[in-house]
This record gives structure tokens, C-alpha cells and sequence, in this order.
């Protein structure tokens, strides 16, 4: 994980969370995202910024309308504090 570095991770997370979380409508909802494979994956996981569902059921955020940029940068710090908690 720190061989790849906070900001290019964070730069991954921005790109993940903006291509396949904030959009309104997600064909493959609850399947985009990979359990392992990436450092921002697996975060996603543990936060519960994987898929629309969960991000309804464990932060309240609704399903079916696009996320806002401050939504997009909740989940992204979200992720990044757990990746950064691992790290210690």
C-alpha cells in the first residue's frame, strides 16, 4: 500500500468513487466493486462505500440521484482514513 503513496491512492479513490459510486443509476449496483486487488477496493469494503445500498443503509446517503461533490468527498476521506489506519 505505501509503495503506491497516500496521493496516488487518494487520486484512485476520487477516480473509482466518481466512476462507479456518484452516478444516479449503476447497472451492476452491489458487483462493482472488487473484494480485493487494490488498496481502495478493500476500504471500500470496510466503509461501506462499496455500493449505492450501503451507502443508504450505513450513511443515510439515498440511493438513485448522483452524488454530490461533498457526498464524493465524504467517501473519499472516509477511505482514506481507514487505508491510513491500516498503515499505522
Amino acid at each position: 500500500m505505501a509503495e503506491k503513496g497516500l496521493a496516488t491512492i487518494r487520486r484512485h479513490a476520487e477516480d473509482f468513487i466518481s466512476k462507479r459510486l456518484a452516478p444516479a443509476v449503476i447497472p451492476n449496483d452491489g458487483k462493482q466493486t472488487p473484494m480485493r486487488n487494490h488498496p481502495v477496493f478493500v476500504a471500500q469494503h470496510a466503509t461501506a462505500t462499496c455500493c449505492r445500498g450501503c451507502l443508504c443503509k450505513w450513511h443515510h446517503i439515498p440511493a438513485g440521484i448522483p452524488l454530490t461533490a461533498q457526498q464524493q468527498q465524504f467517501a473519499v476521506d472516509l477511505i482514506m482514513a481507514w487505508i491510513e489506519k491500516q498503515i499505522k
